[in-house]
């Protein structure tokens, strides 16, 4: 089956008001530029999105923070984002904050069909509140909820028209899981092979689990904090 969809426009055109999209990437890196940039063209609103980091200001997840299109946040670092902490304070924008380890064990879940597990990470502190605790051993556990996406916006490397994706080192940290865990699974990849040109054995993500899949442009690949050695 050909999955190759023309642009990121195109790919998003069933996005509605009030979605929850999961957008792949690790701080800066591995992020689906070009569906960010759509969904700010296409100025969808009410949006919750599910993501490791909230993006910088003017950059990733944070230009729809600043076109006032995002509702939600689910996230575990949120602390290079000025203009998230403002909207946070203000009332503007609700924040879920999650364990890191947590928040990729939820969309883990819930691409596996699980619907909750528990957890000793968060107990005794404010990410256990409202949550059902129990036993094990002797230890406390919380119980956590999976998270699932009407939409997952991700970004590989290299990909082929089924689908088939290969993501490039710290890339892999939420992209794959969230591959899993959504209805309509949209890949940008950097490069877009003919078939047969992906070892097998080193796709990361089947294209089983991707709609939709197209080849991205102009990648910025910004560093989010950028440290050089002293000569």
């Amino acid at each position: 089956m050909d999955k190759r969809i023309a642009s990121a426009d195109a790919a998003i055109a069933n996005l509605t008001d009030g979605a929850t999209i999961l957008m792949g990437g690790f701080g800066l890196c591995g992020i689906p530029e070009n569906l960010i940039a759509a969904v700010r063209r296409k100025g969808t609103k009410n949006l919750t999105i599910v993501s490791n980091n909230a993006g910088i200001d003017d950059f990733g997840i944070g230009v729809l923070l600043q076109n006032r299109q995002v509702k939600k946040m689910v996230s575990t670092y949120v602390g290079e984002n000025k203009l998230f902490e403002q909207l946070v304070l203000g009332g503007e924008l609700e924040v879920e904050l999650n364990p890191q380890g947590t928040l990729a064990e939820r969309l883990r879940a819930g691409g596996a069909g699980i619907p909750a597990f528990y957890t000793p990470t968060g107990v005794g502190t404010m990410v256990a509140e409202g949550k059902e605790t129990r036993d094990f051993d002797g230890r406390q556990y919380l119980l956590e909820r999976a998270i699932r996406g009407n939409f997952a916006f991700i970004k590989a490397s290299k990909g082929d028209r089924w689908g088939n994706l290969i993501y490039r080192k710290t890339a892999r940290n939420f992209n794959p899981m969230m591959a899993t865990a959504a209805d309509y699974v949209v890949a940008e990849v950097e490069e877009l092979v003919d078939l047969g040109q992906l070892d097998p054995n080193h796709v990361h993500t089947p294209g089983i689990f991707v709609d939709a899949i197209l080849e991205g442009a102009a990648y910025e690949k910004r560093i989010e904090r950028r440290t050089l050695r002293k000569t």
